[in-house]
């Protein structure tokens, strides 16, 4: 079994794994968006468990880094959406096949672009953010990628305030997705095995993101991040239709 630790799947895994918790890190969102669709076609196995494991590790050291950022209160209607999002994800996991999850991440991913590039601003009301809760509950449990709908009410909050508070919503989230994952068949002992790699790979991303973060330009790891998830989208789409 330790042989899976040390193949090249795993090793690109990793990579994987150490890019997606940088850009989390670097601006609040985008682990699974950067790694998800690329980590499934590598396998399946990979998504959505492994990832949303992975998640709730960066979420939490996250969380605890911006703490004193974080504003439970004007989260709770987006957790209280995020249950029965995460219902349906969860039912959509067991419907669908392998082909049509991965065309479904791929356009998740490719959606999760255009969100970032829109112009205008959403203000965050409580109807608002239960309806992006249900979606983030939707779509991370179903494909890991629950960040942008989240992102999109939240982006424009000052930036420790934004990765503290997407950080506090992932690690409940995250929990919340885990839970119904393992009744559909998609947690299992394999993918807690396959997942103890990519653990210290996300935690040197975070780190590296620590020490760099400030003397990066945002903006620019925020567009390389999107080029990055343009291609691994644009590739998953490709092959749930061929």
């Amino acid at each position: 079994m330790f042989a899976e630790w040390i193949s090249t799947e795993a090793l690109i895994a990793a990579l994987l794994i150490f890019l997606g918790s940088f850009v989390q890190t670097a601006i609040g969102f985008g682990l699974a968006v950067v790694a998800a669709p690329l980590l499934f076609l590598i396998s399946p196995d990979y998504v959505p468990a492994p990832i949303c494991v992975v998640a709730l590790f960066i979420s939490l050291l996250n969380a605890l880094k911006h703490r004193d950022s974080v504003e439970i209160g004007g989260l709770k209607m987006a957790l209280i959406g995020r249950v029965p999002g995460s219902l349906a994800g969860g039912v959509l996991l067991v419907m669908v096949s392998t082909d049509m999850l991965a065309l479904w991440l791929g356009g998740l991913v490719l959606f999760a672009v255009a969100v970032s590039l829109l112009p205008f601003r959403i203000e965050p009301t409580p109807t608002r953010m239960t309806i992006a809760g249900f979606f983030s509950g939707f779509f991370g449990t179903s494909s890991a990628i629950g960040g942008p709908p989240m992102a999109l009410l939240l982006q424009h909050q000052e930036a420790n305030q934004l990765r503290g508070n997407l950080s506090a919503f992932f690690v409940f989230s995250s929990i919340i997705s885990l839970v119904i994952q393992i009744p559909a068949g998609f947690l299992s002992w394999h993918h807690v095995w396959i997942t103890i790699p990519l653990i210290p790979a996300s935690w040197v991303g975070y780190k590296l993101a620590r020490m760099t973060t400030y003397s990066l330009p945002k903006e620019k790891i925020r567009m390389g991040a999107l080029l990055l998830c343009s291609v691994s989208g644009a590739t998953a789409v490709w092959k749930g239709l061929m």
